[in-house]
């Protein structure tokens, strides 16, 4: 959930509250805040399928970042009490954003060609510490509210047109990466990750997030096409939640690669 103006909206892909709509706000002076979902809230969900004689797969947001993934746990073991044959598999993604989004898009690619569940679970378990995070925020401030850096850092650096970048590490937290100085240089940047760190990119789907910022979005999409072989790239927008931290202007490349 997103507090923004007094306001409790859910994070739910832009339904509730379009993103645009939601960057707007925050241009305008907003100053939006976050709350992870509760037990309470994946009791009902989780129920809700079980009584369906449905398997569950939950995908959480990195449980370094969030509380939502020890939430979706102990719902698991509240139903398991109450539906002792419940099939509920929950995975602490070690990511955010469109990084979670890649795991559970090869989830539900895997599940498509009838692969067995237990299979996709181990598969996306061996495979996201390899999920890399390359981002680029353009306003410094929003970083500093939410504490990731001191207010001395975000006045020089902005003052200096820096660009930080973030990554996210093996235990899911996201790490301040290169200062960049210049907008340009910081896009360009995101699109060398992706050369120097991608795994087969030719047999990959590369996802290209961004905040309220699509038209350089396409622009780094162009770029990758010049220099890189890849099997497709997907341009999606930053949710309410992760917008709130990063702010209008964050863009990210998300791919399969060698290490974080």
């Amino acid at each position: 959930m997103v507090n923004i103006n007094g306001k409790f909206i859910p994070d739910d892909l832009g339904q509730s509250l379009k993103h645009e709509d939601f960057y707007k706000m925050i241009k305008e002076g907003a100053m939006p805040s976050t709350t992870q979902v509760n037990v309470g809230t994946f009791l009902e969900i989780f129920k809700k399928y079980v009584k369906q004689g449905e398997t569950i797969l939950y995908i959480g947001l990195s449980s370094a970042l969030s509380g939502t993934y020890n939430s979706s746990n102990t719902a698991r073991e509240m139903i398991l009490e109450e539906y002792p044959d419940a099939k509920i598999y929950i995975i602490d993604s070690l990511s955010a954003s469109v990084g979670e989004g890649l795991l559970v898009y090869k989830a539900n690619e895997m599940l498509n060609n009838n692969i067995d569940i237990d299979e996709v679970v181990k598969f996306i378990e061996n495979t996201k510490r390899h999920v890399i995070h390359a981002i680029t925020v353009d306003d410094l401030n929003h970083l500093k509210r939410g504490g990731r850096i001191s207010g001395a850092v975000a006045t020089v650096g902005s003052l200096l047109g820096i660009k930080p970048t973030l990554k996210i590490d093996d235990e899911g937290k996201a790490i301040p990466g290169d200062k960049i100085k210049g907008r340009k240089k910081a896009l360009k940047y995101l699109v060398k990750q992706l050369k120097d760190k991608a795994i087969k990119p030719e047999e990959q789907v590369i996802f290209i997030c961004n905040a309220d910022c699509k038209d350089e979005a396409e622009d780094i999409k162009k770029m990758i096409l010049e220099e890189v072989k890849v099997k497709d790239i997907i341009i999606t927008s930053i949710g309410s939640v992760i917008g709130t931290h990063g702010g209008p202007g964050t863009l990210g490349v998300v791919f399969i690669g060698t290490e974080r």
